[in-house]
C-alpha cells in the first residue's frame, strides 16, 4: 500500500521492449539505497516491482495491461516520474489509501495560475466520475490530492501549492498531457457492496 506522498522526482535512463511489455531503468539516488530486488516501487502512481538494482538507479518491468492503462508507455529516456516506496507498517500515513493500481488516464486540460499556486483541470473517462467528488481524494500521477471542483462532462480540478509543483512531475504537465488517476477504492468497495 501506498499513501500518495511522492518520496523523489526520478528520471527515465533506459526503455527497452521485452517479451512482456518494457524494462524500465530509472535513477532516482536519493530513494532506492535500501531497495533489494523484488521490493515494489510505485512509478507514477503504478505499483511495479524492482527487477535489476544497481548504483542510485533500478529496473522495473512493465506488462502491456500496465503500458495500456497507464502513461507508463509514453516514458522515454529523460523523462520524469514520482516514485514512492510503500509504506511501512506503524508508518505515517500523510496521504490516502493508494494501492498502486491506476483506474484509467486523464487529460490535462487546463493549468490556471493562482498566486504561487496552479489550479489543473483534468478531463477522465467517465466510467470514473462517479467515484470522484469534491473535497475527496484522488491519485494523479501517484500524488495524493483532494478534489477542489467537479464537472459533469466529466472534468474534476486540483489545486497544487509551490511545494508540490516543485517536487513531482505535475509541476512540468501543461495542457494535453496524459496523467495517471486512481480514484478513492473505498467508493469502489461500497459500490460493489451495494450491489450498484
Amino acid at each position: 500500500m501506498f499513501t500518495g506522498i511522492v518520496a523523489e522526482m526520478g528520471t527515465i535512463e533506459a526503455v527497452a521492449e521485452s517479451t512482456t511489455g518494457r524494462r524500465i531503468g530509472i535513477s532516482a539516488p536519493g530513494l532506492l539505497s535500501e531497495m533489494t530486488l523484488g521490493d515494489s516501487i510505485a512509478v507514477n502512481g503504478v505499483c511495479l516491482t524492482a527487477v535489476a538494482i544497481g548504483e542510485g538507479s533500478v529496473a522495473v518491468d512493465v506488462v502491456e495491461e500496465s503500458l495500456m492503462r497507464s502513461n507508463l508507455g509514453d516514458l522515454v529516456v529523460g523523462s520524469k516520474v514520482d516514485l514512492e516506496r510503500p509504506m511501512e507498517a506503524g508508518g505515517r500515513f500523510d496521504g490516502h489509501i493508494v494501492q498502486g493500481h491506476v483506474d484509467g488516464v486523464g487529460i490535462v486540460q487546463s493549468i490556471a495560475v493562482e498566486g504561487e499556486a496552479r489550479r489543473i483541470r483534468i478531463g477522465m473517462p467517465g466510467d470514473l466520475a462517479h467515484y470522484v467528488v469534491e473535497k475527496g481524494s484522488i491519485t494523479v500521477d501517484g500524488v495524493s490530492l483532494t478534489v477542489t471542483a467537479v464537472g459533469s462532462e466529466p472534468w474534476f480540478e486540483i489545486v497544487l501549492i509551490p511545494h508540490t509543483l516543485q517536487v513531482t512531475v505535475l509541476g512540468r504537465r501543461t495542457a494535453g498531457d496524459r496523467v495517471n488517476l486512481e480514484v478513492d477504492v473505498i467508493a469502489k468497495y461500497v459500490e460493489r457492496l451495494m450491489g450498484k
